[in-house]
């Protein structure tokens, strides 16, 4: 259960993950009817672990639907199957956080959460401009070797490192949705900070197996594809 917009969890290559959202209210007036009472108050972040019993009933409901949505989508579209279904979820997903128990982070998780909140958030604060590790840690008020454990332990990887991979990911990003008439590489490469571009060019070709400009090329491609079938 998190109230922030940052979620910092570090997870394997098989890490599986489902989601389930519910509005507050509709959460709260459906626990008045299921188990007669407010959910408790949880802090801001906390995780929550149900009885086994309703956690495998959980996962198995949300695997059943998502199975259905994919083999029989057309379904979905009948409202009473739509509400049956919400229903089901509702239920258990009530019982789980009622019945379930908190497992409160330890002040070096709240410290660590913290800090590396602060780093996101200065990263894309700054996120036109070369940066370095001493002015990162400078304005996030923390010590290089710190932010580099921290990072290490929850992101996998270096400060520098995970700086450049999300900015790469954003150029990529930048690419897919623009197109050749409105901008260029150059612009939209220097535009997230990088500022060698032949240097850029073959990390992004590394990474992500093509070019920048082949990004580019598609996608006018494709728009004069469209533009010519209508």
């Amino acid at each position: 259960m998190n109230r922030s917009d940052v979620v910092h969890q570090r997870s394997g290559a098989d890490f599986q993950y489902g989601t389930v959202s519910i509005p507050s209210d509709d959460l709260v007036a459906a626990a008045e009817v299921i188990v007669g009472r407010e959910l408790p108050e949880k802090p801001g972040k906390s995780t929550i672990r149900p009885p086994t019993a309703l956690m495998v009933r959980l996962l198995k409901l949300h695997k059943s639907i998502g199975q259905l949505a994919h083999d029989s989508p057309d379904i979905l579209d009948l409202p009473e199957v739509t509400r049956a279904l919400e229903a089901q979820l509702t239920h258990v997903l009530v019982r789980c956080l009622a019945e379930g128990h908190s497992v409160e982070p330890t002040a070096g998780g709240r410290r660590t959460d913290s800090l590396l909140t602060r780093f996101v958030e200065f990263l894309k604060d700054n996120s036109d401009r070369p940066l370095y590790l001493t002015e990162i840690c400078a304005a996030i008020g923390v010590a290089e070797r710190t932010l580099r454990a921290s990072c290490e332990e929850h992101l996998g990887m270096g400060p520098i490192r995970y700086l450049t991979l999300r900015r790469m990911h954003q150029v990529r990003r930048a690419l897919l949705y623009s197109h050749p008439s409105n901008t260029t590489v150059t612009h939209i490469v220097t535009d997230h900070g990088f500022w060698e571009l032949g240097r850029f060019s073959v990390a992004y070709r590394t990474l992500f197996g093509e070019s920048p400009s082949e990004i580019l090329r598609q996608h006018a491609a494709q728009s004069s594809s469209s533009l010519t079938s209508a």
